[in-house]
C-alpha cells in the first residue's frame, strides 16, 4: 500500500507529562487504521496531531515530523485552515450545529466562500449520499439537526466533514455514544468510505477494530508497542504487552 501519512519520532508533552513518546508509523492511503489501547495511553492525542488540534492547548508541545502528501504539517508555515479542510474529524459525541440538516452540511463550503445555491445543493446531496443518509433525510432538509437520532447525528457529522472534500478522515471513538444498531451502520460506512478516503479511527472496542480496520496500532503509556495488519496483530501479536491487552489481562 502507498503511504498517505508518515509519522516520525512524534512526541507530545503537556507541560511535564509526556503523552506520546517518539512514535513512528506509516499510515496507508485509502485504508482504515485503528488505534487501540487503554484510557490515557495517548490515542486521542496522537490523532489530534494529524490536524494540529493540539495547537489549541497552550501547554502542549509537539516534536517530530508528520508528513502528509510529502509536506511536514508541523512546519510553522503550514496553512492550518487548508490542513483542517483536507483532514476532517469526527468526535466521540455527535455535535451537530443547532440549525437545519442542509445548513449543517453546507456550513463548511459556505464558510469557504461558496454562495451559489446549485453548487451547495450538489455538495450537500453528495455528502449525505456518501454518509448513507440521503435516503432517510431527503424530505427533511429544513428540519433541525438536533431532532435526529444519535446515529443519524453522527452520520450527519461525517457528511459535514465530507462536504469539505478531505483526503483523510479522523474518527475519535465515533461509536462510543451509540446503540448497537447505529454502531453497525457507522462501521459499515467506515469500510465503504475507505475506498475513497484514508480513515484513522481511535477505539476502545477491540472487536470494532477487528471488524473495520486494515491495520491496527497498539499504544501503551504513550509508546507505540506494536503496529501491523489487523488480523496478524490480533491473531499472533509479537509483543507480550499486546497479548496481555487483547487477552484482557491489561486494562
Amino acid at each position: 500500500m502507498t503511504s498517505k501519512i508518515s509519522i516520525n519520532n512524534l512526541s507530545v508533552d503537556y507541560g511535564e507529562k509526556r503523552a506520546v513518546n517518539e512514535v513512528s508509523m506509516e499510515i496507508p492511503e485509502r485504508s482504515v487504521t485503528a488505534i487501540i489501547g487503554p484510557s490515557g495511553c495517548g490515542k486521542s492525542t496522537l490523532i489530534r496531531c494529524l490536524n494540529r488540534m493540539n495547537d489549541f492547548i497552550p501547554e502542549c508541545k509537539v516534536t517530530g515530523e508528520i508528513g502528509i502528501n510529502g509536506d511536514d504539517i508541523l512546519d510553522q508555515s503550514m496553512d492550518l485552515v487548508e490542513l483542517r479542510r483536507n483532514i476532517g474529524m469526527v468526535f466521540q459525541k455527535p455535535n451537530p450545529f443547532p440549525f437545519s440538516i442542509y445548513d449543517n452540511v453546507a456550513y463548511g463550503p459556505k464558510m469557504a466562500g461558496l454562495r451559489k445555491r446549485h453548487l451547495l445543493d450538489c455538495i450537500v446531496v453528495n455528502a449525505l449520499r456518501k454518509s448513507a443518509l440521503y435516503g432517510e433525510l431527503k424530505e427533511r432538509m429544513a428540519d433541525n439537526a438536533n431532532d435526529l437520532s444519535g446515529g443519524q447525528q453522527q452520520r450527519l457529522c461525517i457528511a459535514r466533514a465530507l462536504a469539505m472534500e478531505p483526503e483523510v478522515l479522523l474518527m475519535d471513538e465515533p461509536c462510543s455514544a451509540l446503540d448497537p444498531i447505529a454502531t453497525a451502520k457507522i462501521e459499515e460506512l467506515i469500510k465503504v468510505l475507505s475506498d475513497e478516503y484514508t480513515v484513522v479511527i481511535v477505539t476502545h472496542n477491540m472487536e470494532q477494530a477487528k471488524r473495520v480496520s486494515d491495520r491496527t496500532a497498539f499504544l501503551y503509556m504513550g509508546d507505540l508497542v506494536e503496529y501491523g495488519e489487523t488480523a496478524r496483530l490480533f491473531d499472533d501479536p509479537e509483543d507480550e504487552r499486546t497479548r496481555d491487552y487483547i487477552g484482557g489481562r491489561m486494562g
